[in-house]
């Protein structure tokens, strides 16, 4: 499969709401960061159709079909198969920054932090656990530490991950040096008069990326990069250079095409280790929750080829994502979901290392796809790494 990567560089702040209400007098607007990949997914595919001449209302109307991106009704080839939060250097290196998955605990311990992670473990028989897999995620530590946030794996640390290393503290960065937040009032309109509503003052976050020579971080050096996120594209070639209109505000955000893609684990290791974790980088959208597509009810494990058998699974809090329908002007349905980070470990794996690829390169999606719009938009997403 031939993945097209795609840096996309924000030129302006950004407003990156998630699903929470705001707009309510006195409310507040928080950004998520990084967004939902349907933001690339929507950026790129209109810039598509524009430059391809095609009549938008048509095809929102589902009455023209474009080559790679199909029909609203009835998506193409055109899928994210990635979506991060990325740097580039000065000399054009692109580099993939990653949330730390739901395995690894960082505490701020002194100078610097440390990084530890958490082990699948059988606990006593006289333990009971609403667990329904046989081992439970367990972090062993001789002193009881307070976890810290705001931390990002850099591409070196990404990569000691995937190999079931443990990252350390130089594979780490903190989110204030990679984004500011600049908090804005909003008025709430009156949609008779088309002037402000009386009493309806709310505030949203704006997300400044930070930008090559500006100081940022709490050294108040000046940064080195450019902050923005790096998409796959399967399906379709993207454009190589422009503009993008990122988010529902349509904000500036420059295109560059790159020749890195994100880092991958060795398949021929983990194949002959016959075990492995699964891990989401985009958000999940499974028919039983946080329960991966093609387990059954003893746990087994069966999609493009890979077998095995779930034994532990790790994951932050549920989430939920939405989004707005442009060719339908009305909110897509409001979806649960295992948030981006989820960890699952597979235990008795039998799988070639072409299998394991094409798992990645696919996504979490039975045959047929079960939802072909949300597979276009980049959603079940994964990689896969050591055990």
């Amino acid at each position: 499969m031939t993945i097209e990567t795609r840096f996309i560089e924000p030129l302006d702040v950004l407003f990156l709401r998630g699903n929470k209400l705001f707009g309510d007098p006195g409310s507040f607007g928080e950004s998520l960061v990084p967004p939902w990949p349907s933001v690339a997914a929507g950026a790129l595919r209109s810039r598509m159709l524009a430059d391809d001449g095609v009549d938008l209302a048509a095809f929102a109307g589902n009455e023209v079909q474009h080559p790679a991106l199909g029909t609203p009704a009835l998506p193409g080839s055109f899928a994210i198969t990635a979506f991060l939060l990325a740097r580039r250097f000065a000399d054009g290196r692109v580099e993939a920054l990653v949330a730390p998955p739901a395995d690894l605990v960082i505490n701020d311990e002194g100078q610097s932090p440390v990084v530890r992670r958490l082990a699948p473990t059988a606990v006593a028989a006289d333990i009971s656990a609403s667990n329904p897999l046989p081992l439970l995620p367990v972090l062993a530590e001789g002193l009881r530490g307070k976890p810290a946030g705001g931390y990002w794996l850099v591409e070196s640390g990404w990569k000691k991950y995937l190999a079931g290393d443990t990252p350390t503290a130089s594979d780490l960065v903190k989110s204030s040096a990679l984004w500011a937040i600049d908090a804005r009032v909003g008025v709430g309109l009156d949609s008779g008069t088309r002037r402000a509503a009386d009493g309806k003052l709310f505030s949203v976050q704006a997300v400044a990326m930070v930008k090559r020579g500006h100081r940022t971080g709490a050294s108040k050096t000046s940064a080195e990069y450019d902050v923005g996120f790096i998409a796959g594209v399967s399906g379709a070639t993207p454009p190589t250079g422009g503009m993008l209109r990122l988010g529902g505000d349509g904000r500036a955000a420059a295109l560059h095409a790159v020749a890195a893609a994100p880092p991958e684990a060795d398949y021929a290791a983990i194949a002959r280790a016959g075990r492995c974790r699964i891990v989401l980088t985009t958000p999940g959208i499974f028919a039983d929750g946080w329960r991966l597509p093609g387990v059954d009810a003893e746990n087994r494990f069966a999609l493009y080829g890979v077998r095995g058998k779930l034994v532990c699974a790790a994951m932050p809090r549920a989430e939920t994502v939405s989004g707005w329908d442009l060719a339908r002007h009305q909110p897509k349905p409001a979806q649960r979901v295992a948030p981006a980070g989820s960890v699952y470990w597979l235990d008795e794996v039998d799988a070639t290392p072409d299998a394991l690829r094409k798992l990645v390169e696919t996504g979490l999606w039975n045959d047929p796809c079960e939802d072909a719009a949300r597979r276009a938009e980049g959603f079940n997403r994964i990689a896969i790494a050591a055990y």
